[in-house]
């Protein structure tokens, strides 16, 4: 009797979750302004606590650039990277959510399944917590976003907003701390470099901190490389020279 009692409470808190974290959702779709997006900007701070803030607001920040000034390398090499379909998506990517949840089931190494949309979205409007909770208003604020945004001007958002290394924001910032150079100068390797750091800019750091490439690194950038190659992107004859072309502080 007791455990038929303790199965219909577990049912009740169950449904009683889930229906909270719908609620939140729902509540977090219908409260929040993407459309300012169209007019305003999104500034990020960094406290000296290293706490980041993000505040939308008018007028473009001096770390801003448009996507026309950014390289296309740069451009097609963290989308090949992050998310290759997100010119088609509307969101969310269930085939790439269906490939981590295989991945899971297999035991092999969990993969993030988050579009450049949801991305974007947990860095200007979410917290880091990994929970279904958080996971979910991604999901519905990357929707919502899709409607209100051209694809173009989501991508430009996410660009100027990622973390690419300690206290490194925005795509402009990354082309001067790597490479000494413009986001509309950075080359192929360089591009697949950048896309390298973005699942985890601050633990990848270390190969610039070294000035050699983990075997990871080289790993990741031979693959991204190859990607924006199968993209044409690159030639095959520009793929081969990438390929032993070496960072300007990399060590010989």
């Amino acid at each position: 009797m007791r455990r038929r009692s303790n199965i219909k409470f577990l049912g009740f808190a169950l449904i009683f979750t889930l229906s909270w974290v719908i609620y939140g959702a729902l509540d977090k779709y219908f409260s929040t302004d993407v459309d300012q997006l169209n007019r305003k900007y999104p500034h990020v701070t960094i406290s000296q606590s290293a706490e980041v803030e993000v505040e939308i607001k008018p007028g473009k920040p001096n770390y801003w650039v448009n996507l026309k000034e950014i390289s296309p390398y740069a451009k097609w090499a963290i989308i090949f990277s992050e998310d290759w379909s997100f010119y088609q998506h509307e969101g969310i990517d269930l085939e790439q959510i269906g490939e981590a949840l295989r991945e899971i089931v297999d035991g092999a190494r969990f993969r993030g399944a988050s579009t450049i949309t949801q991305q974007m979205v947990k860095n200007i409007y979410l917290t880091n917590s990994r929970t279904i909770a958080r996971k979910l208003e991604e999901a519905v604020l990357a929707h919502k976003v899709e409607k209100a945004l051209r694809k173009d001007k989501i991508l430009e958002i996410y660009l100027n907003s990622i973390e690419y290394g300690p206290r490194i924001y925005g795509i402009k910032a990354a082309a001067q701390h790597y490479f000494k150079k413009t986001p509309a100068e950075i080359g192929p390797r360089e591009a697949a470099f950048l896309a390298m750091l973005l699942p985890s800019p601050k633990r990848y750091y270390i190969s610039f901190q070294t000035k050699r490439l983990t075997g990871f690194a080289q790993g990741r950038i031979r693959a991204i490389l190859q990607k924006m190659r199968m993209g044409k992107v690159i030639s095959p004859e520009e793929y081969k020279i990438e390929l032993k072309r070496p960072l300007s502080w990399e060590k010989q």
